[in-house]
């Protein structure tokens, strides 16, 4: 719900993979007039097309079509998109290139993170300096929206794992850490606590 609410009527949005970014959507079908340009078009945001919450008319960089580099979801995701003249799957360097993304007005990225530090530093890839997964698009997506006109980058993440006997948020990322997406272009963090606002920050505030 925090992070829906930073989303706004006629924003173009990218979604990130994992069930945070999935419930965003569910909180945005009655938004109007939304815009997708994104890496992977999952399932969530295959049903926000069907409602009529996207409709990419308010797009300014490939107006009137939704964009991404692949498909993962459900067979009705790929029913619904197959042969669909709404829909364009670029290449993955044209999609991801963050002087592509910045084109889009009112652009707004969320992904997800597994650790995040005090001075905005986002680990998205690796638990106890082991590699969990990889960085995807998210420094791409970060950065193009950091850039943006009237665009804003979202980390959401829960506060805690392992039923709360882990922080996430902690002062220094774990030793060994990879950083995903560095502390100059992460703006907003959401947790089930609230929204820290970081952008322009000093590492003091």
């Amino acid at each position: 719900d925090y992070a829906a609410s930073l989303i706004k009527d006629g924003d173009c949005i990218q979604l990130g993979i994992g069930g945070l970014p999935d419930a965003v959507a569910e909180r945005l079908r009655d938004r109007h007039d939304l815009g997708i340009h994104t890496e992977m078009i999952g399932s969530a945001i295959g049903k926000l097309m069907e409602c009529g919450a996207v409709n990419n008319s308010r797009k300014n960089y490939y107006r009137n079509r939704t964009i991404g580099s692949f498909v993962w979801g459900s067979q009705a995701l790929y029913d619904y998109l197959d042969d669909n003249p709404l829909v364009e799957i670029l290449p993955v360097n044209q999609v991801n290139d963050p002087f592509n993304i910045m084109k889009n007005r009112n652009m707004v990225s969320v992904n997800t993170a597994l650790e995040v530090d005090l001075t905005g530093q986002i680990c998205s890839e690796t638990v106890n300096g082991m590699q969990y997964s990889g960085t995807g698009g998210a420094e791409d997506f970060a950065y193009g929206a950091f850039h943006a006109e009237n665009g804003r980058g979202i980390i959401a993440l829960n506060a805690t794992a392992k039923d709360g006997t882990i922080s996430r948020i902690k002062a220094q990322l774990t030793p060994g850490s990879v950083v995903s997406i560095s502390r100059n272009v992460v703006d907003m963090v959401v947790t089930e606590y609230g929204v820290a606002k970081l952008r322009g920050k000093c590492i003091r505030d």
